[in-house]
């Protein structure tokens, strides 16, 4: 088989472990240089290549991976600053890893294909920690024949793959996933704080729910920073749970279902950034609740 060449835009903390797998796993790999990138010798190490811009970085891939934060800078990859549409060559494909608006995955998804290259959506779930392991979750939206392409190189940096439907069909999947996860995460935040305001030692509530129906995923990463501080499980920002959570009620309002839960979570991380807390991991909404009352 002839290994396709791969490009990548984001080198962050998710872009930098899923870089790492795909070199290490044999791939010829090109990645953008960025100040925001993690540090990257051992990429270079690993044979991988360090392009300036966005047009030579295009020039010498064939599936193009944009591991970016959100809507603002995958338009601005395509067709702001990086210009990237104006480097397409017809038959590339561009993979979209982002947390995206679905509607404006649609309309860039149609600027690259008339350009003669492919779109593909394929977002992510889990943590930088499973993405330097390989073993990311991927919420894929695209052409069958275009994901059945690209799915060697997909496989390399994750475990899972969730084929949702056409373009922008991963997006939305990961949008919904995000608001139950997020959403759960706050929930048990918020009874974590009326805990200790009530006297309840934080040991004592974390072991309730895990032998009752408060178990789940979203205990699992909170229970660490509880009970020791630790937030490993958890390398989440409140400003990027603010992106997704208005991501997730456009949506709603987009498709016309009732979101007033995913509203008020919304509003606290809003609350929360106002306060100048965007930079905190999520764990923390904890102690943030408990000193303001809520």
């Amino acid at each position: 088989m002839t290994m396709e060449r791969i490009g990548i835009v984001g080198i962050g903390l998710m872009g930098h472990g899923i870089a790492h797998n795909i070199v290490t796993k044999g791939w010829p790999l090109g990645y953008l240089h960025h100040a925001g990138n993690q540090p990257s010798d051992d990429l270079l190490q690993a044979g991988a290549r360090q392009f300036d811009d966005v047009a030579s970085l295009a020039a010498e891939s064939d599936i193009l991976l944009l591991c970016v934060t959100g809507t603002p800078q995958v338009e601005d990859v395509l067709t702001g600053s990086g210009d990237l549409l104006a480097n397409l060559r017809p038959g590339m494909v561009v993979v979209d890893c982002s947390t995206a608006i679905p509607e404006s995955t649609l309309a860039l998804a149609r600027l690259v294909q008339d350009k003669g290259a492919h779109f593909i959506d394929a977002a992510m779930t889990r943590t930088p920690k499973e993405a330097h392991e390989g073993r990311l979750n991927l919420l894929i939206g695209g052409d069958p024949a275009i994901v059945d392409r690209v799915s060697p190189v997909l496989e390399t940096f994750s475990e899972n793959r969730f084929y949702a439907g056409p373009v922008s069909s991963g997006h939305r999947l990961k949008l919904l996933h995000n608001f139950v996860s997020l959403g759960s995460v706050t929930l048990i935040a918020e009874a974590a704080a009326c805990a200790r305001a009530a006297g309840i030692d934080d040991a004592v509530l974390v072991d309730c729910l895990k032998r009752g129906g408060g178990y789940g995923a979203g205990l699992d990463r909170m229970a660490p920073y509880l009970l020791d501080g630790a937030v490993d499980q958890l390398r989440f920002t409140v400003s990027n749970s603010l992106k997704d959570l208005t991501y997730y009620n456009a949506m709603a309002d987009e498709v016309g279902t009732p979101h007033l839960i995913a509203q008020a979570t919304r509003d606290i991380m809003a609350r929360l950034v106002e306060d100048g807390h965007g930079d905190a991991l999520l764990p923390r909404q904890v102690d943030l609740m408990t000193k303001d009352g809520g």
